[in-house]
């Protein structure tokens, strides 16, 4: 009888831990399409059109991304009523409800619609099973810009359910008409029970005709899983505020890690947390420049993880075309509209804090 052999890093789990220190690096890893389209319109209209160009809500969510387009003339405001009458505004990649637009539109604000495009087909599928009379369950963290602009498309038919556990308490009109969606950065796993004890209570809960967790999520979330359980520490470079960095870190203990932490640049790994490790795992969340992984690298380089082996388990390839407001200004005026490939284009212009 013949067996396959063992996946390389699925068997280090089980072996004695190597004696040489080393990185496993997750790939694929930070930015998403929907992220990357988002920061090059922020930069591209503060290039076309000449600062300030305000921004409401942060561009996505990465504290260094925001620190240098605010350095580079982008103005962040929680609401539209701060932008003055007749500026440019940037809605965010995690989207807006329609309230927003019409307040946007009573001030006369030139609008750049940012939106992932992700996000934009859970909004369409509100809209459209709204439309239908259904209940709609959606699956997120109350009070995230994404899930409040997805409830402002029908707020009148939409509940949020943050946990399985709030799953347990939802009440319906009818039980025979209900259809959850969700936010498109969540845990998978976490979803994917909702969702389950959702059926218990309504066995006609009807499924979105895709799904809404994101591409990019999922396939961070199952490159984190696969280096895992080989993993003494595994470090997430992203945010407090990013739901999907935040998943990592859970997912990576969930799969097998020792130890898990959430950082936002190298500066803030404590050398405590890898003292008797000799293997570290090493991913981001999808709004999060190559660069700080970069200096995440380093800093583990000098202290005795030089050997990096990245641990891939899809090829992105994805790309968004630039919001359309923006894009016939560009070519009104003769400028380029196309997007660089991520591997062409310099790297946000970052630099590291």
């Amino acid at each position: 009888m013949t067996h396959a052999a063992p996946d390389p890093v699925d068997a280090r789990a089980h072996d004695l831990r190597p004696a040489r220190k080393r990185v496993l690096l997750a790939a694929p890893r930070g930015y998403c399409a929907g992220v990357d389209r988002a920061v090059i319109a922020v930069e591209k209209a503060l290039e076309h059109y000449g600062a300030p160009v305000y921004v409401r809500k942060e561009i996505v969510h990465n504290r260094h991304v925001v620190d240098t387009l605010a350095a580079r003339g982008a103005v962040f405001v929680d609401e539209t009523d701060q932008v003055p009458e007749g500026a440019r505004v940037v809605f965010s990649a995690h989207g807006v409800s329609p309230a927003v637009k019409a307040t946007a539109a009573a001030r006369n604000l030139q609008t750049i619609d940012a939106t992932c495009p992700l996000v934009t087909k859970v909004h369409k599928e509100a809209v459209r099973f709204a439309a239908e009379d259904f209940d709609i369950l959606l699956i997120g963290h109350e009070g995230h810009e994404e899930v409040e602009g997805t409830q402002g498309h029908a707020p009148e038919h939409i509940q949020v359910v943050n946990s399985p556990a709030d799953a347990d308490h939802v009440e319906v009109r009818d039980p025979e008409r209900v259809m959850w969606i969700s936010q498109t950065t969540l845990s998978v796993d976490e979803t994917m029970e909702t969702v389950r004890r959702l059926r218990v209570r309504f066995p006609h809960l009807q499924d979105p005709p895709s799904d809404d967790i994101c591409y990019a999520t999922q396939n961070r979330q199952v490159a984190v899983k696969k280096l895992a359980p080989a993993c003494d520490v595994v470090l997430t470079v992203g945010s407090a505020n990013s739901s999907n960095s935040v998943r990592l870190v859970e997912v990576a203990l969930d799969a097998g890690a020792r130890s898990s932490y959430r950082v936002d640049k190298a500066a803030e790994i404590d050398p405590a947390w890898l003292e008797g490790a000799t293997t570290v795992g090493v991913t981001s969340g999808a709004s999060v420049p190559e660069i700080l992984v970069d200096d995440v690298l380093a800093f583990l380089a000098a202290h005795g993880f030089a050997d990096v082996e990245e641990v891939r388990t899809a090829t992105e390839d994805l790309m968004f075309s630039l919001p359309r407001e923006l894009r016939a200004d560009l070519k009104a005026a003769g400028e380029p509209t196309g997007r660089p490939r991520p591997e062409g284009r310099r790297r946000l212009d970052v630099q590291p804090a």
